[in-house]
Order: C-alpha cells, then sequence, then structure tokens
C-alpha cells in the first residue's frame, strides 16, 4: 500500500525559494545594468542577457517553471501540425480582401455623399 502523499496546490517551499531568487537576479540585472552607466553598453548589455538567463534558467527548475516550458513545448508541436497556406493562396486572399475593402469604401462614400446632398436640401443650405 503507497501512504505517499502528494500536496495538491500549495507550491514547494524550495520552489518558492527559487522563484524568489529568480525575481531578486531580475531585479539586480535591471538595478546593475543602471549602476554600471560608465561602463560601455555592450558590457552592461552582456551583463544583463546573462544575469536574465540565469534568473529564467534558475526559474524553469521550478514546479511552475516546468510547467510553462512544457506548455511552450506542447504550442510548438501545434504550430508544427497547421497546414500553412501557400504563397500563391496568401496572396490571392490578400487580393480578395483588397477588392472587398475597396468595394465597401466606394459603397459608404456613395451613401455618404447621397445623405450629404439629401442633408443640404432638407436643410436648405444647398442654396
Amino acid at each position: 500500500m503507497n501512504t505517499k502523499t502528494e500536496k495538491s496546490g500549495t507550491p514547494d517551499t524550495l520552489d518558492t525559494v527559487k522563484l524568489a531568487a529568480s525575481v531578486l537576479l531580475l531585479v539586480g540585472a535591471v538595478v546593475g545594468f543602471y549602476l554600471l552607466e560608465d561602463k560601455p553598453l555592450w558590457l552592461r548589455l552582456l551583463e544583463l542577457l546573462v544575469v536574465v538567463g540565469a534568473a529564467l534558467f534558475l526559474a524553469l527548475l521550478t514546479g511552475p517553471g516546468r510547467r510553462v516550458k512544457d506548455f511552450f513545448g506542447a504550442a510548438h508541436m501545434e504550430v508544427r501540425k497547421v497546414v500553412w497556406p501557400s504563397r500563391q493562396e496568401t496572396l490571392q486572399t490578400t487580393l480578395v480582401i483588397f477588392i472587398v475593402v475597396l468595394i465597401t469604401s466606394l459603397f459608404l462614400w456613395g451613401v455618404d455623399s447621397i445623405l450629404f446632398v439629401l442633408v443640404r436640401l432638407f436643410t436648405g443650405q444647398g442654396g
């Protein structure tokens, strides 16, 4: 008989510590970027990227981080399953949309012009 119980929905203390450390690393990266303003920009950007990378790596080692990683992995697999349209289909669809927008705009311009003339006629401002 397995007497092992799992906590459902409560974060592990180690995960909380890792996430807090990750947030502190991110804050430290931004603070460090501005404190090193006398250094070259490329060095400051390198520091920022390295520390942000370390913070993300640390966050991915937690339970929520693993779930986020799994989610993006599953989303990537779904994107690979999509049947993308060919270039010809894309151009034809774009052309159809352009023509429909053009016809609709001409129709609305015509209705607006007719209403403008009618309003001028009924209000007596047309002369």
